[in-house]
């Protein structure tokens, strides 16, 4: 359609939540609850008729943390006078808790939503709005779990710094589909502080979003703010805009974590006693805007369009920043999920225990990753303060939730320590899914004494002698055992010492008097066989090659070669890359003119080199290989392979001693696993909170098509069987060009000649403000890989990734 005047600006006022960037976590928090409170003032005010000159003020709260927290600590009057302000429209509730990455999954972002809602519904004003910002991009499930909660309209403050907004164009509406077909009304609009550049506050605004001509030294005067705001309508409609209105998101101040100002009415009424037949500003609530929007829709469904897919985060990747804490707070969300589904109505674990569980994880989730200074001085106390401070979320969630595990297989009969106790397990699958996997018994070392010469797992109800493999570790004994678990299930099991068996000669016993095996004798595996060059068993055959790393990846069963014959690297290859810096003011620039790319056009490249091999060890269930390379960057790096015996399942440990670099930098691990995407052979799977997803195939179109992270790991299904890749510890993979250049939207025709070769993204420090400086310690990141017909479906494929993250719960029994 054809826009008619006149126009109608909604100014809608906001505070942006962003918890650690420019001040300690718990100021930031001081700050919100007064801002309300200061809302309130301005609201008396008006109310009491000593500022009419305010009239029309309307707030709108961006999150729901600051009102949970004010809630806490306001009187009842204060209470009373905000569920007021709420009921009259004066304030706006918005259906997000905080501004998240993509790190949440769905169980904890669902409660975390409750929360809000639950506070709607307790006073009568149900919340069906919400807004983000400083957010580029959403899992799919976030979608589906807003209009689960009742939420059914999102409006988005796109930040373009390293990312860029969706579908070809910002300040558009569309209908995002869900995989159920339910639609979530989405506005994608221009960043939190544009209206402040527009002119809404008298005296503020600069050019961060608007690049022109005028001197904002002073903020913006009457006159730079009519200039601004006619030239962008003028825009809007040079660009075929098919709408007469636009909101136009504004902060009390210029700065994060701003305060309300009342202010901005002595603009609104100078503009529209001067434009408002043509251009009328309306300060606004989400509810206002999105009124306006599905008004439109009953008379004009054509200028809405439909747009069904995954719109992954370009500002996702700073979770690569600080793998370790990430690594805590992934294996801290598994244990919550365990938690609930074995404690579902808190009959151990209280209520608040949950809660506080559930904050401390969402704190860390939260998409702030430290003060703005991390990079330019990461020496500085409040740097390290700050994210010591971010990294504590993380170790208190673990905390929590694993003495909350702990509570729960007591009250189940959990063994603890005591002199006497028998060496016998339960085992548990909490899921709905089944579990085929490896449970670990763990024993402590003294017992290695009483079956060191012998021994069986029996399971105590059929009496079934299960394959066993015993390992020592630092502090005990580990025994391996293959299981099966269906939902729900549990076993009892027990370890029991059995004398040695007498060794005879056979014919074909290549383990000669010497005690030692080194032929190579590949016709005759029965169970597997292990050498300097490969690993062998029924289900694969694995090569390395010195220099090259792991060059081949046979599925036995069928004789298919599972890695990419146009891999750009070896399995698990590393590749790292950095950006030369070399003065102190080059840091923070460097990085800031990598623009979309996570590196420079002159990165210096290395990959990783197979220098050797050696056998760790091999038993009836499993073997380890240690393969060892020499890359930039790390003094140390290798590969622990985990080969299985009775089945198609490889584990591989990435261990390293990651060397501390200021200069920015990026590590992958190369899983060329699969095929090329543009092909119909494979599609590749991901979970994107629950939701299950092709890349490439179902996202939004123009959004990010480099990388993404993924809740539990990356799946490739063809038609007749599947590989599984589960990722339990680092949630980056990239699919775009490792190489600098001109990256590519998803969408575009040219991503059909895009190989999308599969890398974990497992590190990086290229951000200019908040990211950490240093990736330098040591690191083991796991990956578990299985394969085969079983997983030629993509919800089979990811309950098989879920179920190997998770791992089986065991515990002693009396």
């Amino acid at each position: 359609m054809t826009n008619t005047k006149p126009w109608k600006i909604y100014a809608i006022h906001h505070s942006h939540t962003d918890i650690g960037y420019t001040e300690r976590q718990e100021k930031i928090q001081q700050y919100h609850v007064d801002f309300i409170r200061q809302v309130l003032h301005i609201l008396r005010e008006i109310q009491s008729g000593r500022r009419p000159e305010w009239e029309g003020f309307k707030w709108v709260c961006e999150t729901f943390w600051p009102i949970e927290t004010f809630l806490s600590r306001a009187t009842e009057q204060e209470k009373e006078e905000f569920v007021a302000g709420v009921k009259r429209g004066d304030i706006g509730l918005s259906g997000t808790y905080l501004n998240m990455t993509e790190l949440i999954g769905k169980d904890l972002f669902t409660s975390m939503i409750a929360r809000v809602r639950d506070f709607g519904y307790s006073i009568e004003a149900p919340i069906t709005s919400a807004m983000t910002a400083d957010i580029n991009g959403f899992s799919w499930g976030y979608g589906q779990a807003l209009l689960d909660a009742g939420i059914h309209n999102l409006s988005t403050c796109i930040h373009t710094h390293h990312g860029m907004f969706p579908c070809w164009k910002k300040q558009q509406p569309f209908w995002w589909e869900m995989p159920s077909g339910d639609r979530l009304l989405t506005w994608s609009g221009e960043h939190y502080v544009f209206g402040n550049d527009l002119g809404l506050v008298p005296g503020m605004g600069g050019k961060y979003t608007i690049k022109d001509e005028f001197d904002m030294s002073h903020g913006a005067t009457f006159e730079i703010a009519e200039q601004r705001i006619l030239r962008y309508i003028e825009r809007l409609q040079e660009d075929g805009y098919a709408f007469n209105f636009f909101p136009a998101m504004f902060s009390g101040l210029p700065t994060d974590n701003n305060p309300p100002n009342a202010e901005t009415m002595t603009f609104i009424r100078q503009w529209n006693a001067k434009h408002g037949e043509n251009i009328e500003i309306q300060m606004a609530t989400l509810d206002d805007f999105f009124d306006e929007v599905r008004a439109h829709a009953q008379q004009h469904a054509e200028d809405i369009p439909v747009y069904r897919g995954d719109w992954p985060d370009w500002w996702t990747d700073g979770v690569g920043s600080t793998p370790k804490h990430v690594q805590v707070f992934r294996e801290a969300q598994r244990v919550y999920q365990k938690v609930r589904r074995l404690d579902p109505n808190c009959e151990i674990v209280t209520s608040e225990t949950m809660k506080e569980m559930e904050y401390q994880l969402t704190m860390f989730a939260e998409h702030t990753w430290g003060y703005h200074s991390s990079i330019s001085e990461p020496w500085n106390p409040f740097v390290q303060e700050l994210g010591l401070r971010k990294e504590a979320f993380a170790a208190n969630a673990s905390t929590i939730a694993h003495r909350a595990l702990y509570d729960i297989l007591e009250a189940k009969g959990d063994a603890l320590l005591a002199p006497g106790r028998p060496m016998k397990f339960k085992i548990h699958n909490p899921y709905h899914f089944v579990q085929e996997d490896y449970a670990h018994l763990i024993l402590e070392g003294w017992y290695h004494d009483e079956i060191k010469d012998g021994f069986e797992v029996r399971d105590i109800t059929t009496n079934e002698v299960i394959p066993s493999q015993l390992r020592l570790a630092s502090r005990g004994v580990i025994v391996t055992i293959p299981v099966t678990l269906q939902p729900s299930e549990e076993r009892v099991l027990q370890i029991v010492a059995v004398k040695p068996g007498i060794r005879t000669a056979f014919m074909n016993d290549y383990l000669a008097s010497d005690r030692v095996m080194d032929l190579d004798v590949t016709h005759d595996v029965k169970n597997f066989r292990m050498t300097s060059s490969y690993v062998e068993t029924p289900f694969v055959h694995i090569t390395w090659k010195k220099g090259e790393g792991i060059t081949s990846w046979v599925d036995k069963t069928t004789g298919q070669e599972l890695l990419r014959a146009d891999r750009q690297h070896a399995a698990f290859t590393p590749v790292y890359d950095v950006t030369p810096a070399t003065k102190v003011v080059e840091m923070t620039e460097v990085r800031r003119l990598m623009g979309r790319n996570r590196k420079g056009p002159d990165a210096i490249v290395s990959i990783g080199e197979l220098i050797s091999a050696e056998i760790i060890t091999q038993g009836p269930v499993y073997g380890i290989i240690q393969l060892t390379y020499k890359v930039d960057g790390c003094e140390h790096y290798s590969l622990f392979l985990t080969v299985y015996a009775d089945r198609p399942r490889v584990d591989v440990a990435v261990r390293m001693h990651k060397e501390s670099v200021w200069k920015p930098e990026n590590l992958y691990v190369s899983l060329p696993f699969g095929g090329s995407l543009s092909t119909d052979k494979y599609d590749l799977w991901v979970d994107k909170m629950d939701a299950l997803t092709r890349m490439r195939k179902d996202q939004l179109p123009g959004s990010l098509a480099d990388y993404t992270a993924v809740g539990e790991g990356a799946v490739y299904v063809s038609e007749s069987q599947g590989v599984v890749i589960a990722m339990p510890d680092t949630p980056l993979i990239q699919l775009g060009s490792l190489e600098h250049g001109y990256r590519l939207l998803n969408g575009d025709e040219k991503l059909e000649q895009d190989p999308a070769h599969l890398y974990a993204w497992v590190m990086n420090n290229y951000w200019e403000t908040n990211f950490s400086a240093t990736l330098g310690g040591f690191y083991e990141f796991r990956y578990f890989i299985t394969w085969g017909e079983n997983y030629s479906k993509p919800d089979a494929s990811m309950d098989a990734c879920r179920g190997m993250n998770a791992g089986i719960l065991a515990w002693r029994q009396h």
